[in-house]
């Protein structure tokens, strides 16, 4: 069963988010227990909804096992200190991943 890591975050003031998120996609394609690394950036600014997070974070894993080696890497601990220092607030998140409606096929 796939397992995701997931982080809300709100950056605080002054941090220059796209070199975070460079240094964050440089540990994923270093690391090959992630199979997938992708982010977002909040867009419709809902305060009420967002609570005032501002981007989402997220890695899938083949395994439960995959997600705590890569917890526990040393690249994964030494970006960890850079990562949570630029964070106001953060929401974390690791759960196994249930699909209830796969994305269609491609035609061949």
């Amino acid at each position: 069963m796939e397992f995701k890591h997931l982080c809300l975050v709100r950056f605080k003031e002054g941090v220059v988010v796209e070199d975070i998120i460079q240094e964050l996609s440089k540990l994923a394609a270093e690391l090959d227990m992630i199979k997938f690394f992708g982010w977002g950036k909040d867009v419709l600014n809902q305060d009420a909804l967002t609570q005032g997070f501002t981007h989402v974070f997220s890695m899938c894993f083949d395994s439960a096992e995959d997600l705590a080696a890569c917890m526990g890497h040393e690249k994964h601990g030494a970006f960890a200190a850079t990562f949570m220092a630029a964070l106001d607030k953060v929401v974390v998140m690791d759960f196994p991943f249930v699909v209830a409606k796969p994305a269609p096929q491609p035609e061949a």
